[in-house]
């Protein structure tokens, strides 16, 4: 078996089968499950009640987790002038229009959030099969087409998460990692909670946060009570 296999079975042991647990047992029992050489990401998945299939229960945005996600980000920005100053200011890594997409075409991709300003659109627009593909393409319903770069730029270097239903109505997103303690990963989970419960469709109907469940990197999934986080 391998040490993956290995770790997981020996995770999964203490683990209720079919069983749910309040939040702050399923994010001892998450962190307990870390036992990777380096400090895995706590995940969480979560099914909503919506018909993928329909674009009016179609779920996107974006929301800061106020603890962060432990992970450095770069940032790219398009922009020119003064959006291109103050991109740089906000603390943006790379900043261009023309060039920058010439990098880009180039294969150069050495950035994890790419924001643009509406008027550069024109430049970033041609990069749709590049950057689509890596989940990179900027788009106004997350906020990085934007005429207040700086803030974009301020929000992504803070922890800012996007998240999107996949086919089948589920969002998988970070919420921090293995080393943070429980109340970070609380409050970085119930953060994204709220911003679920903002976005939720008119066209929805019956329960929408149907089904939690944690896990990190390497590890077995932890079903969460509902209860638990209903606020």
């Amino acid at each position: 078996m391998s040490v993956r296999g290995k770790r997981y079975r020996q995770a999964s042991e203490g683990l209720s089968q079919g069983g749910f647990y309040a939040i702050d047992d399923a994010l001892k029992l998450v962190k307990q499950s870390a036992s990777a050489k380096f400090d895995e990401t706590v995940d969480v998945s979560i099914n909503l009640g919506v018909n993928a299939k329909k674009s009016d229960q179609n779920v996107r945005g974006a929301t800061v987790l106020p603890k962060g996600t432990g992970k450095t980000v770069r940032v790219a920005v398009f922009a020119d002038g003064d959006d291109a100053d103050a991109a740089k200011s906000a603390g943006a890594d790379i900043v261009g229009l023309d060039d920058l997409a010439d990098t880009i075409k180039g294969g150069a991709i050495d950035f994890d959030v790419c924001i643009a300003t509406p008027g550069t659109m024109r430049v970033v627009g041609k990069l749709g099969q590049v950057l689509g593909p890596r989940g990179l393409m900027p788009n106004p319903k997350v906020g990085t087409v934007t005429q207040d770069v700086a803030k974009a730029v301020t929000n992504a270097k803070a922890g800012q998460i996007q998240f999107r239903i996949d086919k089948a109505g589920v969002i998988h997103c970070p919420i921090g990692k293995a080393s943070f303690d429980e109340a970070a990963l609380k409050e970085n989970l119930m953060a994204l909670l709220d911003a679920l419960n903002r976005a939720k469709p008119s066209a929805a109907k019956g329960q929408y946060l149907k089904r939690l469940t944690l896990s990190t990197t390497m590890g077995p999934g932890v079903k969460v009570d509902r209860a638990s986080v209903a606020g």
